[in-house]
């Protein structure tokens, strides 16, 4: 069984999401997103899941939990 270790998330300043995403790390991708974005804030998307998952998730548009 595959493990459930990937966050699907929104990257967002304001009300406006910069970017759509997946991690297994939801600290530093914030971190990186601000180094290039500038200030923001991950919204987490639905629960964790897998990585196969949540690259379909990504590959759909990264819309919707």
């Amino acid at each position: 069984m595959a493990k459930r270790d990937t966050y699907k998330y929104h990257f967002k300043q304001g009300n406006r999401i910069q970017h759509r995403g997946i991690t297994d790390d939801l600290e530093r991708r914030e971190q990186e997103h601000e180094r290039t974005f500038g200030s923001g804030h991950i919204v987490h998307i639905g629960k964790r899941t897998t990585r196969e998952a949540a690259e379909r998730w990504e590959r759909e548009g990264g819309k919707g939990r």
